[in-house]
């Protein structure tokens, strides 16, 4: 009888411990840090998100990714942004020449002139052609999971029609 006593205490103090309501020194901003990610999703509206793959001029690498060569050219992803293509005849000196923005890409795959891209939940494929750019030849929606944040949590109350293209610390 003493034992289910003793366990029956340590299981409501336990209780009482976990519920941050009851305690004197809890705040809302500790609540959302101890209970979930540091990090807030960036949101981007699936008519945006659709049309942001776009050929722009080169820009500086700051979080890179995956490296991938195909012929003379080189792709560098550019996590969650998209990625840098380089001409790479000269390996020993790679020279920029375009990016390829692509809202919450991480991985790319090619074939032929081909490149099929994971953009966020998406799969696109688009046909680059150094003459005339790229055309965005096919896109399949929510192929993919949701883009979880760098802690490893999955975003709740997305609005209708936005998409998680990346996550942002909260400060």
């Amino acid at each position: 009888m003493k034992k289910t006593k003793t366990l029956l205490l340590g299981l409501f103090l336990i209780f009482l411990q976990s519920c941050c309501p009851f305690l004197a020194d809890c705040n809302d901003d500790d609540f959302i840090i101890e209970s979930g990610s540091q990090y807030e999703p960036i949101l981007l509206d699936r008519t945006d998100f659709e049309n942001s793959v776009a050929l722009k001029d080169p820009i500086t690498i700051t979080t890179s990714g995956k490296i991938y060569i195909k012929d003379n050219l080189l792709f560098i992803n550019e996590v969650h942004k998209g990625f840098h293509i380089y001409d790479n005849s000269d390996p020993a000196s790679p020279i920029p020449i375009k990016f390829l923005d692509a809202s919450g890409s991480t991985d790319l795959a090619i074939r032929d002139n081909m490149i099929y891209i994971n953009q966020a939940t998406d799969l696109i494929a688009v046909e680059y052609d150094d003459a005339n750019g790229i055309t965005l030849t096919k896109r399949v929606v929510n192929v993919f999971p949701e883009i979880r944040s760098p802690d490893g949590f999955l975003p709740f109350d997305i609005p209708e029609n936005n998409v998680v293209v990346g996550w942002t610390l909260i400060n």
